[in-house]
């Protein structure tokens, strides 16, 4: 079973967040909802209450086949500002794991951090000038490039987190939880 983390903020993008839970979660993957801050409760940007399962500070020994960064404002301005997770997203590139994110983050928090230097990405319209060395994309909603996936926004989640899905688990079981979906 693979192991994904989905690092969270307050402000991230309520629509992103459940979305990759989800669809991770139907595909039989391990998810481990991580909050940047000091408590395990945070609000998403349309005022959901989200509980992670654990404080990102807990999780910094624990190597997973992908990290999974929902975006939003300001929640990705958190994650980008969180050095254990920059830390974590090192140590898992070095490592060629999946590293996946949707909306602002790919721009601040992967671009702002150069894990995107010379490849392909995409990000909501607005914050290209943040994909550093990155060759930006703006008419692919979702964008894999070497083991980077890089997805535009809210209305990408399901799309975003079948291609992490399949990534991780073959297309035959991302099909099935698509079919499953009436996707």
């Amino acid at each position: 079973m693979s192991k994904v983390l989905v690092p969270i903020a307050n402000g991230s993008e309520d629509i992103e967040v459940i979305t990759i839970i989800d669809v991770l979660r139907r595909g039989d993957i391990e998810v481990h909802l991580a909050s940047v801050h000091d408590s395990k409760s945070i609000v998403a940007a349309r005022g959901t209450k989200i509980e992670a399962d654990v404080l990102i500070d807990d999780v910094t020994d624990t190597l997973y086949d992908a990290i999974v960064l929902p975006g939003g404002m300001p929640g990705a301005e958190h994650l980008r500002d969180s050095k254990t997770l920059v830390d974590l997203l090192e140590k898992h590139d070095i490592q060629d794991a999946l590293l996946a994110a949707i909306c602002a983050s790919p721009a601040l928090v992967f671009g702002t951090h150069g894990f995107v230097v010379d490849k392909q990405a995409t990000c909501y319209p607005g914050f290209e000038s943040n994909l550093k060395g990155a060759e930006y994309l703006p008419d692919q909603p979702v964008v894999m490039d070497d083991n980077i996936i890089t997805a535009q926004g809210p209305a990408m989640a399901m799309a975003f987190s079948l291609a992490v899905l399949a990534n991780l688990e073959g297309y035959e079981k991302a099909q099935e939880v698509a079919d499953g979906l009436l996707c």
